[in-house]
Order: structure tokens, then C-alpha cells, then sequence
């Protein structure tokens, strides 16, 4: 199969004509934490002391949102972000919300979800999610949800660009660059390749 990419050069290739757009669509690592770790605070918060959940209570709707999560991740990289695009207009959008990622994979710019797109999502999944939850279950849940997205971006900018001892960390580093520079029909989880096993899209 043909390799995926075109640069490993860390620099940002211009994406948008618009000096106002071009900035939307970079973002440094860093900046997710700083918009999400108070998010996930404020719902843990608002969940254990207005809400009075008890800490097994918490943790099992925090682990639940987590699993979700994980789900979520496997189902957005396969199906939304390496959907096979049919004309200009769709093989435009294809390439703004991932064919980017993959022609030049080490842009140190666009490894991370910028703002532009994660809040927006973040607020979709939570009314989403409001539909089967009261608020105290809903803000436990939703907080382990935002810290599975966390770790996630976290995950996936420490794998392009992060050298690994641990066996844990070598392999899944492994997984995602052969995703990346062999097969990327295969291999779309990312912070873990447990859907992978489950749905057989595992090397």
C-alpha cells in the first residue's frame, strides 16, 4: 500500500486562504488542557458535593464515561474522519478534518483538537448525553467522558512526537505510526486498540 504522507516536517502547511480561519485550525498541545482540566473539575465538583453522589456512585458513572469515550474515539476516527469523500467540495472537507493529519503527520500544530472544534463537540456531546442522564449522574458521566477526550489528544501528540521505554507505550506508539505510514485502513484507535481487537480492525 502507498504511504499516507507527503512531509514529516513539524512546520504547519497553510490550509486556508483567510488570515481569520488559518489560525482557527492550529492549536499547541497545551491549550486543551488548560480549556478542559477546569471543565472536568467543575463537573466533579458539581457532581460530589451539590450533587452528594457518593464516591462508588461517582466513580461508576465517571468509568462509564470513560468507556464511552473510548467507543466515541474508534467510531469518529473510522467512520468520520476516514470516510471516502466523493467530489471537490467533500474531498475539501475530507482533507480539513484529517487528510491533513495524514499528509503531514508531525505538524506539531495540528495534533491536538483546536478549540474551534473541540468546544463545539464537547457542548453537542453533553446535550447529547443530558437526553439520558439527570444532571448530578450526567456531570460524574460527562466528566470522565472529557477526560477520556483529554487523554486522547494528550495520547496522540505524545505518539508522533515522544521517544518510549515502557513496552505499553513502544507498542501502542507502533500501532498508530503503522496506521500512519503502512495500513491506515486498519489500526484507528488511538489511546488504546481495544475496539480495534473487538471489531477486527487490529494488525
Amino acid at each position: 500500500m502507498a504511504k499516507n504522507y507527503v512531509s514529516n516536517s513539524r512546520e504547519s502547511t497553510r490550509m486556508f486562504k483567510s488570515n481569520f480561519l488559518e489560525p482557527l485550525s492550529k492549536v499547541h498541545y497545551s491549550v486543551p488542557l488548560f480549556i478542559f482540566i477546569p471543565v472536568i473539575g467543575y463537573f466533579s465538583w458539581s457532581a460530589l458535593f451539590p450533587g452528594k453522589m457518593s464516591l462508588l456512585s461517582f466513580a461508576a458513572y465517571y468509568s462509564g464515561g470513560l468507556f464511552i469515550w473510548s467507543l466515541t474515539e474508534y467510531v469518529m476516527h473510522r467512520f468520520v474522519f476516514h470516510f471516502t469523500p466523493k467530489g471537490k467540495l467533500m474531498e475539501r472537507i475530507h482533507f480539513i478534518f484529517h487528510g491533513v493529519h495524514h499528509d503531514y503527520p508531525n505538524d506539531a500544530m495540528r495534533l491536538v483538537m483546536p478549540p474551534s472544534v473541540s468546544i463545539p463537540l464537547a457542548t453537542g456531546f453533553y446535550f447529547l448525553f443530558s437526553l439520558f442522564f439527570t444532571e448530578f449522574p450526567l456531570a460524574a458521566f460527562f466528566s470522565g467522558f472529557i477526560t477520556g477526550y483529554l487523554f486522547y489528544d494528550m495520547t496522540h501528540y505524545a505518539l508522533h512526537h515522544a521517544s518510549f521505554k515502557n513496552e505499553f507505550w513502544k507498542k501502542l506508539k507502533k500501532h498508530h505510526m503503522v496506521h500512519h505510514y503502512s495500513d491506515s485502513e486498519k489500526g484507528f484507535g488511538v489511546s488504546s486498540n481495544f475496539w480495534d481487537k473487538i471489531f477486527g480492525s487490529d494488525y
